[in-house]
């Protein structure tokens, strides 16, 4: 068992924060990129490149 330490790690686009690998994305780590749907979705309503001039 890894410790939670030794997980990879992302920044949201959207929020800016750190979050780590779980197990529900072990398939398709490469594709995540968004740390909740709450960020997906804001991220549908602006672009990020928009969200980062602001």
């Amino acid at each position: 068992m890894k410790k939670k330490a030794d997980l990879p790690r992302k920044i949201c686009p959207v929020c800016q924060r750190p979050f780590v690998w779980r197990k529900k994305w072990e398939r398709d780590w490469e594709h995540v990129l968004y740390c909740s749907e709450r960020c997906r979705r804001q991220s549908k309503g602006k672009s990020v490149s928009a969200r980062e001039v602001e």
